[in-house]
């Protein structure tokens, strides 16, 4: 019987292990908190995404108030559109904001932030954000600087 009981105990353990398992992978996918058709859309237009994905977080002054829920490329103007569901709950934000897209935490993982405008129009369902900023790239800002480096010491060779 004592046997019996160890068994029974063990696997309630590991039930409970894989249920908190679960929950977890949930959390760190950004697939807990999905809300289906609530919100509206708002579009912006970046030269480089970097690595942003569908379902990144969309915040303002560090609170999400929405999610990225399409990423496509326009062949016209070279660049990708991202389409941003924001919550109804924060239907103030001016018009004239401007969306970029920052790197957050160890991992990288990226996200579009709004910066808020002057203006006193709202973004409504279908608008779009004129002014963005682009992923700042790390391999563009290395080159960068070892171009600059370079250039220093060419120039100091020639002196």
């Amino acid at each position: 019987m004592n046997t019996r009981g160890l068994e029974i105990t063990v696997g309630a353990f590991m039930a409970a292990g894989l249920i908190a398992l679960f929950f977890l992978a949930m959390q760190v996918s950004n697939l807990a908190s999905i809300t289906a058709g609530e919100g509206y859309e708002v579009k912006a237009r970046f030269d480089n995404i970097g690595g942003l994905k569908v379902r990144s977080p969309v915040s303002m002054a560090g609170v999400r108030i929405g999610r990225v829920v399409g990423i496509s490329y326009d062949q016209e103007n070279f660049e990708a559109v991202v389409t941003m569901s924001i919550d109804p709950a924060y239907s103030q934000i001016p018009d004239d904001s401007i969306a970029k897209i920052y790197t957050s935490g160890l991992l990288g993982e990226q996200y579009v932030g709004l910066d808020p405008g002057g203006s006193l129009e709202s973004l409504q369902g279908g608008s779009e954000l004129m002014m963005t900023q682009s992923a700042l790239v790390l391999e563009e800002i290395i080159g960068q600087f070892l171009f600059s480096k370079a250039e220093e010491n060419a120039i100091k060779d020639e002196l």
